[in-house]
């Protein structure tokens, strides 16, 4: 792998792609709509909205290959028009510029699922959010059949990590934790659940972009570690800190009501089988590829408990 990479959106996943290209000696350039408050060491930072084609496409040339982890406000109606056209734009600038694109992605386009969720689980209608990210990924996935672009979708579930605040185990999990008071957590903490790290994920993004165009025009899994309970990650987290395990949770049920003055949990209801039944993510394809050694959750988590920590004490 060689040449200037191009990170749309630095966000947890944009920035940690960012510092591991950079780590390695390669040329970085940040695109998103407004400058970040940091940018990482030695990356450079142009402006862009991923919503103007054009912008889109004047960006991407400025690289070899790009990376995507752009995100949008959590509301249904705006995923709905904004994924699929922000893709299409995306899909246009590989087509017009040759250059690969690796789309770091979730899986919210398998909807509710019973099985464990491999890259071949059907694209869910359900819900505005999952349909959504479904209408997205037909967007590539066209594309790549007909030859006109490169695209390969790097899937992660729920992530974590040292900095990551908007996570199931972010600021109001593990964040919380490290200022002494207890965590949340919406639904049963007691079900498996599988999380991504997110350097691991940044790993993977670089492995791809390093990886030959056989790996394209396909979905790939992020490998995580072994299934735990989000009760046992957190109990984790309370040894690092320690600190008792408080931790207050909201039962589905309230997600209806509580709706109705919450705009973040009217929109979390539809997304309530991500973590009222097992959630597991079947990454073998992605280690039987490339590696099978993810972060495990013992020196994850204590990085990002001490992360919170020392983000507390500088507070």
């Amino acid at each position: 792998m060689s040449g200037r990479i191009v990170i749309f959106g630095c966000g947890p996943t944009g920035r940690a792609t960012a510092e591991r290209l950079l780590a390695e000696g390669r040329e970085v350039v940040i695109a998103q709509r407004s400058a970040p408050a940091s940018l990482p060491k030695g990356a450079s930072f142009v402006a862009c909205d991923a919503l103007d084609r054009d912008a889109v496409l004047a960006t991407a040339r400025q690289g070899e290959q790009f990376v995507v982890t752009i995100g949008f406000p959590y509301r249904g109606e705006v995923w709905r028009e904004a994924w699929p056209k922000a893709i299409g734009n995306f899909v246009a600038a590989s087509e017009a510029t040759g250059a690969r694109m690796v789309f770091v992605d979730n899986l919210y386009m398998y909807g509710p699922q019973t099985a464990p969720l491999v890259e071949t689980t059907p694209l869910t209608s359900y819900g505005r959010k999952p349909a959504a990210r479904a209408a997205a990924t037909r967007v590539w996935m066209e594309a790549c059949a007909r030859g006109a672009a490169r695209v390969a979708a790097l899937r992660a579930p729920d992530f974590y990590g040292p900095g990551v605040g908007l996570s199931f185990l972010g600021d109001t999990a593990i964040g919380a934790m490290a200022k002494g008071k207890a965590a949340f957590f919406i639904g049963s903490p007691d079900i498996p659940h599988d999380y991504a790290y997110v350097p691991d994920i940044a790993r993977a993004a670089t492995t791809l972009l390093a990886a030959p165009d056989s790996a394209y025009g396909q979905a790939w899994h992020v490998a995580c570690a072994p299934t735990r309970t989000t009760r046992e990650i957190l109990q984790c987290a309370a040894d690092v800190l320690g600190v008792p395990l408080k931790l207050n949770v909201l039962p589905e049920l309230l997600l209806g009501p509580l709706g109705l003055l919450v705009p973040f949990l009217r929109e979390a209801k539809e997304m309530r089988f991500t973590f009222d039944r097992p959630y597991h993510v079947n990454s073998r394809k992605f280690a039987e590829a490339f590696w099978s050694d993810p972060t495990p959750f013992e020196e994850g988590v204590r990085k990002t408990a001490l992360a919170f920590r020392a983000a507390g004490m500088k507070a």
